[in-house]
């Protein structure tokens, strides 16, 4: 066996006097901190409300949990309601065990919800904030490496992860290293978020169709994952049922990116009111925005209203006729008057 591998953190849990502060919940948090920023800086580079985000986590967040947990207890059902399981274990989210379709499902009827309230395109809302998806499942990910959980078969390699005899499944405890299959996810979901804004900053997508692209990419990563794992899951054919929700959901979004067109919109400023107008139309440009994206603090319309404030001072200071110009230079020509002298100095 080859001595470097990445070994297991010793620790998951640390008490702070009788509370536990668990490196799970930790890595959640800071993965729902980083999705919530990026969707942020998104959102207000098309004219959202500041902070509108949060107000839309306070749906997303609660439903994308529960989501994840219903997801993760309906394709492993044997620890919660099998011979051995316990049906109360079902609830114990800290100890490990959300399923990202399912945190992804709901977690868009919260985005919907949060949208409804604020009176927001929830297309539009959508594609601004997927991006941010990926990147805080990359973090969360490591909650996975804490609790020594979701790895793959076993694995000789300077890459593999060390795992304790107690957190080896059963039937592999005489092997102590195997595939960071936690780690491939969080790498490759970094790559989809990379390219989801790569795409996105050139082709300007809309009507859903940057979500659709992050579901055909990060599926397709999920779907040779998924087969490298080694952890009890549902399935059929000789592929878990996860490979097989990634065999509909891709071809699914395949068949939306190819039937469904539609452009990245923004909003202005119409009589306070902010509305929705394609990202290089006229409204769109006098409003401030620069290929589609408005400046960084920029509020829209800011920049128009500028122009505005330009365009009435001119039309206060019109242009004086040429003859009135042609009088005030000649009086600035004529020689001093008798008794007086020029400062030539």
């Amino acid at each position: 066996m080859d001595l470097a591998y990445i070994p297991s953190p010793s620790e998951s849990v640390w008490h702070l006097g009788p509370i536990p502060i668990r490196a799970y919940a930790l890595c959640l948090i800071a993965g729902i901190v980083a999705a919530c920023w990026i969707a942020e800086a998104r959102m207000r580079s098309r004219g959202a409300p500041k902070w509108a985000v949060l107000d839309i986590a306070v749906w997303a967040v609660p439903f994308g949990i529960v989501g994840a947990r219903l997801y993760h207890v309906f394709t492993s059902p044997d620890a919660y309601f099998g011979p051995d399981g316990d049906p109360w274990k079902a609830l114990a989210v800290w100890e490990g065990g959300l399923g990202i379709p399912g945190a992804v499902l709901l977690g868009a009827v919260g985005v919907w919800l949060g949208c409804r309230q604020l009176k927001l395109p929830f297309a539009m809302v959508a594609d601004a904030v997927v991006p941010g998806i990926p990147v805080g499942q990359a973090i969360g990910r490591l909650g996975n490496w804490f609790n020594q959980e979701l790895y793959g078969k076993p694995l000789d390699a300077w890459w593999a992860v060390s795992i304790d005899v107690d957190h080896r499944v059963a039937g592999y405890s005489e092997y102590a290293t195997f595939h960071p299959t936690f780690l491939y996810e969080l790498l490759w979901n970094l790559g989809v978020a990379a390219v989801l804004i790569l795409a996105d900053r050139k082709w300007k997508f809309g009507a859903g169709r940057a979500v659709a692209l992050f579901v055909v990419l990060y599926w397709t990563g999920r779907f040779w994952i998924e087969g490298l794992r080694i952890d009890p899951a549902e399935g059929a054919l000789g592929l878990r049922l996860n490979q097989w929700v990634s065999i509909v959901v891709v071809a699914g979004a395949i068949v939306y990116l190819l039937l469904v067109r539609g452009r990245r919109q923004v909003f202005v400023l119409d009589g306070g009111e902010r509305v929705t107008v394609d990202w290089d139309s006229p409204e769109a440009e006098a409003a401030g925005y620069v290929d589609g994206v408005l400046p960084k603090g920029a509020e829209p319309g800011e920049i128009a209203d500028a122009a505005d404030e330009a365009d009435d001072d001119a039309v206060a200071a019109p242009d004086r006729p040429e003859d009135d110009v042609i009088a005030d230079e000649s009086a600035a020509e004529e020689p001093p008057a008798a008794g007086t002298t020029r400062d030539d100095s």
